[in-house]
């Protein structure tokens, strides 16, 4: 007695989505991680200045300040690249999106 398996059974079915769908889905991709490299930048940004600023002594400086004053900045930079974005990231992506197949 012989068997043999179907691995088409065995697998689940794979929808194939139309191309242009992968396309749209790349192309917002790449939209995203252009504003978060934005918001890496603006961060990055955000701390060289800080540093040009001299120290208070009005409040403690250790490292829970420090902490939640990078966590601020961080959360500051995302809102400026996602709602009033600086142009870098619409830079970014008119450059890169020429590489990406074209929607058909």
């Amino acid at each position: 007695m012989k068997t043999t398996l179907d691995p088409m059974i065995l697998l689940p079915p794979v929808s194939r989505e139309p191309d242009i769908n992968h396309a749209l889905r790349d192309r917002e991709s790449l939209k995203k991680s252009c504003r978060d490299f934005e918001a890496l930048f603006l961060q990055s940004l955000f701390q060289s200045m800080r540093k040009t600023v001299p120290e208070s002594e009005l409040f403690e400086e250790n490292t829970t300040t420090d902490f939640y004053r990078d966590m601020l900045d961080m959360e500051i930079a995302t809102k400026i690249a996602h709602h009033q974005s600086t142009g870098l990231a619409e830079q970014m992506y008119t450059q890169m999106e020429q590489h990406l197949p074209p929607l058909k």
